[in-house]
């Protein structure tokens, strides 16, 4: 894939990589930060190992009133404190990944992307890179990402 059909992303965290990791790894902190400012996760169920899946429920506000989505994925990659690979797309509650007719992804979306986290301890800090292959740099998603991370900044502050 090209650069511009990824989102790449890369923050540093003034916390250990295992704490960064545990922000991604762990259910309950997941919930406290993923999302676009304004939405919330009332489900995070994640068996963070190689085949292990993930299944999560987005709440947010929408011009019709509350709308939820719901992704799905398997972990492929389980590289503890270093590097987490899952693949996403969008499902029902029960995790059954949605055919590209009945999701709200633009045409020519892939039904399933994939998700790299990157985490590079720098000694008291961390520098993570998070690259969403088969979202494009400027789409919305990429917009959500970077809201999201935002969110992820001051969680880990609170941590």
């Amino acid at each position: 894939m090209t650069d511009t059909q990824s989102v790449v992303i890369e923050r540093t965290f003034d916390a250990s990589a295992s704490t960064v990791w545990q922000m991604w790894a762990d259910p309950e902190h997941f919930a406290g930060w993923y999302g676009p400012g304004g939405a919330a996760i009332p489900v995070a169920k994640m068996d963070v190992r190689v085949g292990g899946s993930r299944l999560i429920c987005m709440e947010m506000q929408a011009p019709n009133g509350p709308m939820q989505m719901w992704f799905a994925g398997e972990f492929t990659e389980v590289v503890e404190n270093r590097r987490l690979v899952y693949t996403d797309a969008l499902s029902d509650s029960e995790g059954n990944i949605l055919p590209p007719e009945q999701s709200s992804m633009p045409e020519g979306h892939p039904a399933v992307t994939t998700v790299i986290v990157e985490l590079e301890d720098l000694g008291g800090s961390t520098r993570m890179t998070m690259t969403h292959e088969g979202v494009p740099a400027d789409s919305p998603g990429a917009m959500g990402w970077n809201m999201a991370l935002d969110k992820l900044v001051d969680y880990v502050a609170t941590v």
